[in-house]
């Protein structure tokens, strides 16, 4: 059935002014900062623009909430949780605008700058995908904005402890791009569903978001299709947010088992086949060598932190038959570059709609 027409999904009307940006964002429990970030778009934002709000099925009064905001955004309300890449694809179906932003509920638009972001892209189209900079709170740099490619280097820091004792560098830390302040513009392999640009053309040629990614790795999947199609995306420091991160989340444990999910989907779609068994040991290792070395930490300086996040990561090693095989669908045993789009791939399984 047709989640559009489905009898579980209420829409608000489309105003009749067309924008030239459409700004797509999910909640799900997170009322408050999904208000405060609807109103930094309406106060930063000249470029004509629509919002579309997907609502997974909030309990805290979210729904109620967004559709008596003075920005009238436009509510998809759905009576259950369909995840942050179905739901991205559930709005992007119904933007007007020829150019869409993904925006994250807990963000605040700083400075203009979506407006910002508007003219970067017009300035580099061959980009094709855009992003700026992202800021925590406090003003300190918050810089999940953008990342590299996973690979089995990178993977291999990631599990032996290279990349957190040495964060700051480019070769233990790749994918987070360590020691850069994201000060500058420059092309990355991957841009942040948090704040990600991209033309709607493009968008529906890759069949957007892979909807077997549940949370996290669907804007990294989606931008490795994408530079198989020609994409270099882009970040601009001119372009600025504030981007708390992980406010739906309950706990570190769900997260992260959420994240080994799509990393080692990831592994399993975009890493060379020779490389993959190797990838996926070392990734599954990962909850276990952070597990041992925060624990022997804890034991040595007594602090509650560090014996906190063991358990954490105990809990997620515990679980691994939850996460061990990554994100379930046929589309992992294809081989690299079989296929850009999604259309070219066999349907995921849709949601059990009553």
């Amino acid at each position: 059935m047709d989640r559009e027409n489905s009898p579980d999904i209420s829409i608000q009307p489309e105003v009749s002014a067309l924008p030239e940006i459409s700004i797509l964002i999910v909640s799900y429990n997170t009322r408050e900062l999904t208000l405060a970030a609807i109103d930094s778009v309406a106060r930063q934002t000249h470029t004509p623009h629509e919002i579309i709000v997907v609502d997974n099925r909030s309990s805290d009064g979210s729904k109620d909430a967004i559709a008596a905001h003075p920005a009238a955004p436009r509510l998809i309300a759905l009576d259950d949780n369909i995840g942050f890449a179905r739901a991205n694809n559930l709005a992007a179906r119904h933007a007007r605008a020829d150019t869409l932003l993904l925006l994250n509920p807990d963000t605040v638009v700083l400075d203009h700058a979506i407006d910002r972001l508007m003219e970067f892209a017009r300035q580099n189209p061959s980009a094709q995908i855009w992003g700026g900079r992202t800021l925590f709170a406090d003003g300190s740099l918050n810089p999940s904005s953008c990342w590299q490619r996973i690979s089995l280097w990178s993977t291999f820091c990631r599990t032996t402890g290279l990349a957190a004792i040495f964060p700051n560098s480019p070769l233990f830390n790749a994918e987070a791009i360590g020691g850069w302040a994201r000060d500058r513009e420059r092309n990355v392999d991957i841009v942040s569903g948090c704040f990600f640009m991209i033309p709607k053309s493009l968008w529906n040629k890759l069949g957007g978001f892979d909807p077997a990614f549940y949370m996290y790795g669907e804007e990294a999947d989606l931008c490795l299709r994408a530079h198989r199609q020609g994409a270099r995306p882009a970040i601009t420091p001119g372009a600025t947010i504030i981007h708390l991160g992980g406010a739906s989340e309950r706990t570190r444990a769900a997260k992260m088992i959420k994240l080994l999910c799509a990393k080692i989907t990831l592994i399993n779609r975009h890493l060379p086949a020779w490389q993959r068994p190797l990838a996926r040991l070392l990734m599954r290792l990962w909850p276990l060598t952070r597990q041992v070395a925060l624990g022997a930490i804890s034991l040595l300086s007594g602090a509650d932190k560090h014996k906190q996040s063991a358990a954490e990561w105990r809990d997620v090693w515990r679980r691994r038959a939850e996460w061990q095989n990554g994100y379930r669908s046929d589309r992992d045993r294809l081989p690299v570059g079989a296929g850009s789009s999604l259309a070219s791939l066999p349907p995921s399984p849709k949601p059990n709609i009553q």
